[in-house]
């Protein structure tokens, strides 16, 4: 049975019951009944109170024990401490799904986190499905189904829609609410998951995948426990077709410990949260206005042309133009400009016109109200351009500017359905959505309407890599911790990752044996798998040269490595060709403990330790993704090539990036973290080398 069909019963239900359920308005074992029964909800309903005989007008049960009937649905609104015995009144198989507004489980601390294990205990053995505890509940609007406590759509219901929402916050799950109802913003679902002991947001964006109502899926996080499920939930939405916005709090150490003490959740590393996003075609919000902005942007135009990031922008302002095309240009947006037809026939009506793009019709268009028209529809009309935002500035408050504006609205939509329309003005909220209803956004910002067109626009689908059977196989050595530097450098050579040439010296004499193999000058280091910063124990030596100069740089290593550690086993000093040329970069692997390894990138030395201009990506990945991941670092000028030097092999770096990721992925279970620092990015056309590598092993293998 898949997701869809197991927790069909859930979110549609044809019969509920409330545990708890009371007369008195405004009580949480109140409000879900006077919901249901003010919407119209088509099912059957169940209050069940042993103090009760009626509760709003219909009979009431003593236990759930007591009702003849399967439940599809239980809402749980008594006390904690009672929950699981009311349950257990149940017949077996009687109920299939129970929703827990209850609080005092996991979040409260241990007393609570048992009451909430022995639930969970409970809910598989009765095969029971559960939503919270600690939760606000959902809403299928469609269906009339209001199974929560919050008041909110007791001042007003929210129109269906296409927008599935679901949020691990009940108080932000009921101010979302309202702003969409603000918004006239439509929904299909609206989910709180609390506490999460059986589903979570993954399992919620997962069931919103399936739904064919849903085109949007509206996501507020604050952390997961499942990462391989999140990441099938939003690959599922990509294979969909189903744009996932995302606002995910716990940014900031401080924001981190702020969710786990509120949800009792995992909040995790935020790099690797964007990794995900990135990876898997997420957009992520920052702000709780650029959460509804993209979502609703997504939900008005599904269809909108894809990979043209071309935008128009007209404007009564040339000064507003000025800082809506900064914005663009900020943002990556194209700005074309029109044809020279377009051009003519606007400077012909408009002399002193601004005839590029941004089009400064100047205040004139508003005496003469079809030059916007007629503009705008010039310029779609090329089929150049991705976008269109007009800004009106407070001449959108007009009287007589408003039929006029309606009219605009209705033939661009008419003529361009799938073409994102941005108006920025000044107009009542119920203009604003009378246009938004007829197919524009609306902002007072003209700067906030680029922004979003932005994030639309480059919104791009996940690209996750089919397994290649051909990827090299290695065996890590057996045990746990981490290996010496030869060791870890021949894994990552076996993994297809190129490193510098070295040889493993026992004695003096070895190590000029080794060093007369390459001309020029060598690089000498300990080889102990205990010194993990060899440096710090006098254990490195760079550019020695000579048979004498060799033997003398033996023997200081070894000298100040037992001064400094006597007791690290040591298994000879590594011999390798000094290096030149080349750009030094550093790549990474880090066990995640809740998405698995996280590759990183960055340019060494100080990019990374004081800039720590680097970026991640989940393993495993594609050479499209390294090279996504090489362009994203603020320094990726330097390896196109700067003042005269010519461009690093990006080429090798992607295809190494991916080598490292398939490593890392495949031995998952085994590595806790890999460190090339530095590996060199030779000039175009040279490759790279790797010449410092670092293994280190799970402490449980």
């Amino acid at each position: 049975m898949t997701m869809c069909q197991t927790l069909n019963t859930l979110f549609s239900p044809r019969s509920i019951a409330i545990l708890g359920a009371s007369n008195t308005a405004g009580k949480s074992g109140a409000v879900p009944i006077a919901l249901l029964l003010e919407a119209g909800y088509a099912g059957k309903i169940y209050p069940v109170n042993p103090r009760q005989d009626t509760v709003y007008g219909i009979p009431c049960h003593a236990s759930l024990g007591d009702i003849e009937d399967a439940i599809d649905l239980v809402i749980i609104a008594i006390p904690a401490s009672h929950v699981l015995a009311a349950l257990e009144k149940s017949r077996p198989g009687q109920i299939s799904n129970a929703v827990i507004f209850t609080s005092g489980f996991a979040e409260v601390g241990d007393v609570g986190l048992q009451l909430q294990q022995q639930l969970q205990a409970f809910a598989r053995k009765r095969h029971i499905r559960l939503l919270g505890p600690n939760c606000l509940g959902f809403i299928n609007i469609r269906k009339n189904t209001y199974a929560t406590f919050s008041p909110a759509p007791f001042n007003g219901r929210l129109p269906a829609g296409h927008v599935g929402m679901v949020t691990q916050s009940g108080a932000f799950g009921a101010y979302a609410y309202c702003l969409a109802r603000e918004r006239h913003l439509g929904l299909s679902f609206w989910i709180s998951t609390g506490n999460e002991s059986d589903l979570d947001v993954a399992d919620c964006i997962q069931w919103l995948v399936d739904d064919p109502d849903t085109k949007v899926i509206m996501a507020y996080i604050e952390g997961c426990k499942d990462g391989d499920k999140l990441k099938r939930a939003l690959w599922a939405a990509n294979r969909a077709g189903k744009p996932v916005v995302v606002t995910k709090i716990g940014r900031t150490n401080s924001g981190a410990r702020a969710a786990a003490s509120h949800t009792a959740a995992l909040a995790g590393d935020d790099v690797v949260y964007d990794a995900l996003f990135k990876q898997y075609g997420v957009i992520r919000a920052y702000t709780i206005d650029e959460f509804f902005n993209v979502g609703q942007a997504l939900s008005k135009w599904p269809d909108r042309p894809a990979k043209n990031q071309n935008l128009a922008i007209i404007s009564i302002s040339g000064g507003v133009g000025a800082l809506m095309a900064d914005e663009a240009d900020e943002n990556r947006l194209n700005l074309p400009a029109p044809p020279e037809a377009v051009k003519t026939r606007l400077l012909a009506r408009i002399p002193f016109a601004g005839a590029n793009n941004p089009v400064d019709v100047t205040g004139h268009a508003l005496t003469d109200l079809s030059i916007l028209l007629d503009t705008s529809r010039d310029m779609l009309g090329t089929g150049n351009y991705g976008a269109l935002a007009i800004f009106l500035a407070a001449a959108g408050s007009s009287e007589t500017l408003w039929p006029y504006l309606q009219e605009l609205v209705d033939v661009l939509h008419t003529e361009h359905p799938h073409i994102p329309l941005a108006i920025s003005a000044l107009l009542a909220p119920e203009r604003k959505n009378t246009l938004q209803k007829n197919g524009a956004m609306v902002f007072v910002d003209p700067s906030v309407a680029i922004r979003t067109l932005s994030r639309i626009m480059h919104h791009r689908p996940a690209i996750i890599p089919v397994q290649n059977n051909e990827q090299p196989h290695v065996s890590l050595p057996e045990g746990t911790g981490a290996l010496n530097e030869a060791d870890s450098l021949s894994m990552l050579k076996k993994a297809g990752i190129p490193v510098t040439p070295f040889a493993v010296a026992k004695s003096a004499f070895e190590a000029q044996e080794v060093a007369s193999q390459w001309r020029g000058s060598v690089a000498m280091k300990i080889v102990s798998a205990d010194i993990l910063h060899k440096s710090d124990v006098g254990g490195v030596k760079l550019g020695i040269d000579g048979e004498q100069a060799v033997s003398d740089a033996y023997d200081d290593i070894l000298q100040s490595v037992r001064s400094n550690m006597p007791q690290v086993a040591i298994d000879g000093v590594l011999v390798a060709p000094m290096r030149s040329g080349g750009i030094e970069c550093i790549m990474g692997v880090h066990r995640d403990p809740i998405f698995g390894p996280v590759v990183m990138f960055g340019l060494g030395g100080i990019f990374v330790e004081i800039l720590k201009d680097v970026s991640f990506r989940l393993a495993p990945f594609d050479r499209e993704e390294a090279l996504l991941m090489i362009h994203e670092i603020r320094a990726t000028a330097l390896l196109f090539g700067t003042r005269g030097q010519g461009p690093a092999d990006i080429s090798a770096l992607a295809d190494t990036l991916v080598a490292l990721s398939r490593l890392a992925y495949e031995k998952r279970d085994q590595i806790e973290s890999i460190d090339i620092n530095p590996i060199l990015a030779l000039p175009e056309g040279q490759g790279v080398l790797a010449l410092d590598g670092l293994i280190i092993r799970n402490r449980i293998t």
